[in-house]
């Protein structure tokens, strides 16, 4: 008996050893020392706060944004989670290669540029020429009877017949003849009837009758019908209103006659290229008429008006017209050269995002950063402009692809941070995203109702669960038989859940 007993206390010892053993192997370690516990976050010192909004603004110290939330603490090992700077913005390298970013650096350069304006053929209005009469008359004989003749000084363009001119070639012949019957008498009969002979000749030049025409009347003294009218000058017939038998006025015009041996283009520039044109210099013409040719012309005027329909300013250029090659109407296309005077400071065109009211340029940094810098641009050329203020500085890397891209991506997430002051998706996704799609309470004030979009604005106290505030914001009701007997006012008491990132449901509601 007393072996069977104490047998039987022997194997308890051993049984009650083992489970001591047991369970000193699997409880829970003991706090540890502090040498092997590793630091907390707390211990660490933040780089510094940022907007707890996901706005682009930080601070170095703790702070509370406008709606009484506490700036989020950036620690060294988040750093790189986050941007460096306010203005900076971050993306990853994986995201950088899917669209394709490219960088140019800055450069100082010579601006030369070509402004190109569309333009067209005119007749030079100084070798224009109009042929009108000075004495009422009648076309009797037409000589050059048709539009776009060609016609040389000197030749007869038509017969005329005028009674005041038959009429002045008689006095003119009557007065010849007393100064040769007077000649056996006192001067001042010879003196009068000389000055009328000299006053009647001066009549008849003043109606632009040639001198091979009054030597021949002086000659024989006799008075011709119709007299012929020659060309003042040569070139082409660009209008002809004189038709045979036609009675004219002095004045009107019956021949307009063009020299065409040079020409202007009046090229239409806008009104942003016209700091660039001087005058004197130089012009390349091409015409659609003859693409294999280039025409060489000279900038003679830049005209003091502007047309308001287009906003450009016309620009005369001079140039010759060999062979009459080119005709007054025809349209062309004007390349004008302009060189710099310095180098200046040059983006690509490409870098600039122009939103109408700001220019805006993205500098890489690296490791996935871009500032965006606003710029004053100056001038351009065909692929370069020049940056005239912004802090741009010669080699520093500019994007020049996919800008657009991070423009957009960039604003796509401060309007997903600020879609509306009351929604604190960007900093209760982290405090929350532990607790997602789980119940959560608060209580507040309905301060509007939108029954077509199923949403209310709640003015609401602190929710504990997920360390908010009081705030206002929006809410999705779960269906709408959830809106039944609200309004506006009603102090209630809900539960909702984040159905998706930023998106808050309730799914109970009780006045």
């Amino acid at each position: 008996m007393k072996q069977g007993a104490a047998l039987a206390i022997g194997l308890v010892a051993v049984a009650l050893a083992a489970g001591g053993g047991y369970w000193a192997g699997h409880r829970s370690p003991g706090p540890a020392t502090p040498d092997a516990r590793p630091a907390s976050d707390a211990a660490k010192k933040p780089l510094y706060y940022r907007n707890p909004m996901g706005l682009p603004d930080t601070s170095p110290v703790p702070k509370k944004d406008p709606m009484g939330m506490d700036y989020i603490a950036v620690f060294a090992g988040a750093a790189d989670e986050e941007p460096a700077a306010a203005n900076q913005l971050k993306f990853s390298t994986e995201k950088i290669q899917k669209m394709g970013v490219r960088t140019e650096p800055a450069q100082l350069r010579l601006l030369d540029k070509t402004v190109r304006a569309a333009g067209r053929i005119e007749p030079d209005e100084r070798r224009l020429v109009t042929v009108a009469s000075r004495y009422e008359g009648y076309v009797e004989r037409l000589h050059v009877n048709a539009t776009g003749q060609a016609v040389t000084k000197g030749q007869p363009l038509f017969e005329v017949y005028s009674p005041e001119l038959v009429s002045a070639q008689r006095e003119y012949a009557i007065a010849a003849q007393g100064v040769v019957s007077l000649q056996g008498a006192d001067s001042p009969a010879q003196l009068g009837m000389a000055r009328l002979v000299e006053s009647s000749l001066q009549r008849l030049k003043n109606w632009e009758i040639s001198e091979e025409q009054i030597k021949a009347l002086v000659a024989s003294g006799e008075t011709k019908r119709s007299m012929t009218f020659r060309s003042p000058a040569s070139g082409i017939v660009m209008e002809k209103k004189a038709v045979q038998g036609m009675r004219f006025m002095p004045g009107e015009m019956l021949y307009q006659i063009a020299d065409l041996s040079a020409v202007w283009v009046v090229a239409d520039v806008y009104e942003q290229d016209l700091a660039l044109i001087k005058t004197g210099a130089k012009a390349r013409v091409t015409i659609n008429a003859y693409p294999d040719k280039v025409f060489m012309g000279t900038v003679s005027y830049v005209y003091p008006t502007l047309k308001p329909e287009t906003r450009t300013v016309p620009v005369r250029v001079e140039l010759a017209n060999p062979g009459l090659l080119l005709k007054p109407g025809m349209f062309a296309q004007v390349e004008l050269g302009v060189s710099a005077k310095a180098k200046v400071v040059t983006v690509p065109l490409s870098a600039v995002i122009d939103s109408g009211t700001r220019q805006i340029v993205l500098l890489a940094q690296g490791e996935g950063r871009f500032t965006p810098r606003e710029v004053k641009l100056g001038a351009r050329s065909d692929n370069y402009v020049e940056v005239l203020d912004g802090g741009v500085k010669d080699g520093e890397l500019v994007v020049v692809a996919a800008n657009f891209l991070i423009d957009a991506e960039s604003n796509l997430k401060a309007a997903i941070a600020g879609f509306g002051a009351a929604q604190p998706a960007p900093a209760a996704a982290a405090s929350a995203s532990a607790v997602k799609g789980a119940g959560h309470q608060a209580q507040g004030v309905i301060d509007s109702i939108d029954a077509k979009d199923g949403s209310i604005n709640l003015r609401h106290g602190p929710v504990a669960s997920l360390k908010w505030p009081a705030m206002t914001m929006e809410f999705k009701l779960a269906n709408a038989a959830l809106l039944k007997d609200l309004k506006a006012g009603d102090q209630v008491s809900v539960e909702f859940v984040e159905r998706q990132t930023g998106e808050w449901v309730i799914t109970s509601v009780r006045k």
